[in-house]
């Protein structure tokens, strides 16, 4: 047997005539604590049956075409009370299983620790269906580990967990009585009377307190009290009362939550960016590498595409120089853009070509994403600007032209039909013959849905970044001028040009013509802004909080 792989790991349901079901722990929400395993559970999983908080946690993990029966609210008096009443997950479980499918049923938290997935598993066992468990990270373990709230020291703290819903007078004397950390699953609007419970058990008032919503998500925000003083805090916060007083929260109560310690170890909701909305006019696909830095500082990526790429009108001089490439009419290739590596891969494609006809052909690329793309392709270029990502930063590499040790004067330069003629004026003046060619057409892409138009014009995002002029005309064009609350980043000079033309107030400019640099430099001023509000004693609030009539969202 392999000692690397679960020793619960499926048993196929041809030796069993059922399928098999997977309880799969998704944690408190933030996407990052999904484990291996259950990653591995979702890519093969038949039906996924989530709960609604963390459909979208683990959705993307699964195949394309996975069933998704959704758990329904069929108790409109309990959804009053915060606590819906969903369709009976077990039944629905054991009909896939018993059709002989791979289930994977997802629960917020940690099956064994949160919510009631024992109860779904004994039914499982009682109807002979093979089941796992993929542990998941605790809400009541995770949300105080971003919250800057350590739960045990090194004297070893005692540590309770209570649900306040279920938890009766012996068990709040019982944690009245420690001296330990107590972890209180409640809802918002029931902190107070958790506090009261746990000072009436003999818990003294002055006993600091987190109280933390939407814990692990970029909504996350908390409260630092005692147990006598947080319905003042709430109040004076005008918290409560609030439509959403049902969020559930985690509060810790012990001398690990005070807030001397938080100031320290508060590592989560200190990120520059924390919350910001950031708008990134791109595909998802062009996009993802910036998103993925944009999160790693704490800020809720929102790509909107301002162009769209079409075929060029006259396909005939593209399908010319790609079978130039095959019968030797190049020295070189040149790709200023991923479009252009895309548009080239998708002819070779078409005429059953790969990488291979690239032998013998030096490639140049601009930026490191076209590079990217080039290798993906299965090509390694040979140039990559040293300097400036752009077509002049390309030039100042370029070789010119020497008889002697180039077989072959021309170069391929396959490109929009918008892009400028930098590059082919100086690969002329440096000796080369270009066929310039007309790769893809850049149109302005459709209107982005309402809600962003409105978001944008707004002040609903806290910033933008722009890298491109382009991409400046053609967001004003689609969805209208950013309110003057969001912070305009531009890549560059002639970027932030044309943002100014255009009536925008550019915060940011990035020091070099990166998107990485870009976002780096967006950061840098978010963190500032942080510094500077603490310093002055402020509350720290994203830019889209400043604007005329919004109110701080209490509970995200």
């Amino acid at each position: 047997m392999n000692p690397t792989r679960p020793t619960t790991s499926p048993v196929s349901p041809a030796f069993t005539g059922h399928g098999h079901v997977t309880f799969l722990g998704a944690g408190p929400g933030d996407p990052g604590l999904l484990t291996l395993r259950a990653v591995e559970a979702l890519s093969g999983a038949d039906v996924l049956i989530a709960e609604p908080e963390v459909l979208e946690v683990v959705r993307g993990h699964a195949r394309a075409g996975v069933s998704t029966p959704e758990l329904t609210v069929v108790d409109e008096a309990s959804t009053t009370a915060g606590v819906p009443v969903l369709r009976d997950a077990a039944n629905l479980v054991m009909e896939a299983a018993r059709g002989g499918r791979r289930v994977v049923r997802a629960v917020t938290g940690d099956p064994g620790l949160d919510g009631n997935a024992g109860a779904e598993m004994l039914a499982c066992a009682a109807e002979g269906i093979p089941f796992e468990v993929v542990p998941g990270v605790a809400t009541a373990v995770g949300v105080p580990a971003y919250a800057g709230v350590p739960l045990r020291d090194a004297q070893g703290t005692d540590v309770r967990f209570v649900d306040a819903r279920t938890a009766d007078e012996r068990c709040w004397s019982e944690v009245g009585a420690s001296d330990g950390t107590v972890v209180v699953s409640t809802s918002l609007d029931s902190v107070a009377a958790a506090a009261g419970e746990l000072v009436a058990a003999g818990r003294k008032p002055d006993t600091p307190l987190t109280v933390t919503i939407a814990g692990t998500t970029t909504r996350q925000r908390t409260w630092n009290a005692t147990l006598g003083t947080i319905a003042q805090v709430f109040k004076q916060g005008k918290v409560l009362p609030s439509p959403e007083g049902h969020r559930p929260v985690i509060a810790v109560v012990g001398e690990r939550s005070a807030p001397a310690q938080r100031d320290q170890l508060s590592w989560f909701e200190s990120k520059p960016l924390f919350g910001w909305r950031v708008l990134v006019p791109r595909t998802k696909e062009q996009a993802a590498s910036l998103s993925d830095q944009l999160r790693s500082y704490g800020a809720v990526p929102h790509e909107v595409p301002t162009i769209a790429v079409e075929p060029p009108r006259t396909p005939q001089q593209m399908e010319r120089a790609v079978k130039g490439l095959v019968t030797g009419r190049y020295e070189w290739i040149a790709f200023t853009s991923v479009n252009a590596v895309k548009a080239v891969r998708e002819k070779f494609e078409e005429y059953g070509l790969d990488a291979r006809a690239f032998a013998g052909i030096k490639v140049a690329a601009v930026g490191e994403q076209t590079a990217a793309a080039l290798v993906d392709f299965g090509v390694k270029p040979d140039l990559v600007p040293s300097g400036e990502q752009s077509a002049a930063g390309l030039l100042e590499d370029w070789p010119p032209y020497d008889p002697v040790f180039d077989p072959i004067d021309r170069v391929f330069l396959p490109r929009a039909d918008i892009a400028t003629e930098t590059l082919v004026a100086g690969l002329i003046e440096l000796g080369w013959e270009v066929d310039d060619v007309t790769a893809y057409r850049t149109v302005r892409a459709s209107p982005p849905p309402a809600d962003t138009r409105e978001a944008i014009k707004g002040g609903g995002f806290d910033a933008v970044l722009f890298t491109s002029s382009s991409t400046v005309r053609n967001l004003v064009g689609i969805a209208g001028k950013p309110h003057n609350v969001t912070v305009i980043a531009c890549i560059g000079p002639a970027t932030a040009k044309t943002a100014e033309e255009h009536g925008l107030r550019v915060d940011v400019l990035s020091p070099e013509p990166s998107v990485h640099k870009l976002a780096e430099a967006l950061a840098d001023f978010g963190l500032r802004r942080r510094e500077s509000a603490l310093e002055a004693g402020d509350p720290v609030t994203r830019p889209s909080e400043r604007r005329p009539g919004a109110r701080r969202r209490r509970t995200t």
